[in-house]
């Protein structure tokens, strides 16, 4: 059995689906839950997105030629404690990580540190955006698209506690060129709390600036993501819209 998160599930015959995991130990996999849309099948319960469960998974087929075929058969899946599930606000920001690790991981590639702040994350999405704002950094970190943050990236020299910097996706850390621009102490503070690895810190130092650190990891975001929308969020604006109206 392996810890892992529902990031997305779709039909593929009459009775089974084929679901997105998060696992600890692979990555994020697809594989083949048969009979789960049948009214009296255990999985049916227990595949829901955001919550932490325990599977157990068929080995890797091997098809005609030696190739390894990727698509595994979910063998039996059962709920794995913890929070339950988030409501309101809290629920949108979960269907958004979702997205974002559906969009950035590529399948078997392992992230054991990231499925842990994912982990963290959901139990604290309705404590308020800081939450987002910390994974969005550690997931950026883990796949090697965050510079480091102590030093100016084209000089390597170190970042001016006192002074303002900017986030580029394509030239890291820079003196400011235009209205998107972050201290510099926090800039220090988010690099050690990221090398130190405690999600509770991180979430501290995303507090001191949350409005500047969203428009510019929205930014990065963007960027990597091939300037490709995020469905979620623009339904989170529309709900928004709709709730002020």
């Amino acid at each position: 059995m392996q810890a892992a998160y529902v990031l997305h599930q779709h039909d593929w015959s009459e009775s089974s689906l084929i679901v997105d995991l998060f696992t600890r130990e692979s990555g994020r996999i697809a594989v083949a839950a048969k009979g789960a849309k049948r009214p009296y099948s255990q999985l049916r319960a227990v595949l829901l997105p955001l919550q932490r469960i325990n599977v157990s998974l068929s080995k890797p087929a091997k098809i005609d030629g030696g190739d390894v075929q990727t698509l595994q058969t979910l063998r039996s899946a059962e709920w794995g404690g913890g929070a339950t599930m988030p409501a309101g606000a809290a629920l949108f920001s979960g269907y958004y990580l979702n997205e974002l690790l559906l969009k950035l991981l590529a399948r078997h590639d392992p992230h054991p540190q990231l499925f842990d702040a994912y982990a963290d994350a959901l139990t604290h999405l309705a404590e308020g955006d800081t939450a987002l704002r910390a994974f969005e950094l550690k997931l950026l970190a883990e796949l090697g698209l965050l510079p480091d943050l102590s030093v100016v990236t084209t000089t390597q020299t170190a970042i001016d506690p006192a002074r303002r910097y900017q986030l580029s996706p394509e030239s890291g850390v820079i003196p400011p060129t235009g209205d998107a621009s972050l201290p510099g102490a926090l800039l220090i503070q988010l690099q050690a709390a990221l090398l130190h690895g405690s999600p509770a810190a991180l979430r501290q130092a995303c507090a001191a600036a949350p409005q500047g650190l969203k428009t510019t990891l929205r930014g990065l975001l963007h960027y990597h993501l091939g300037h490709q929308p995020l469905r979620t969020r623009a339904l989170m604006v529309d709900v928004q819209n709709l709730l002020d109206t």
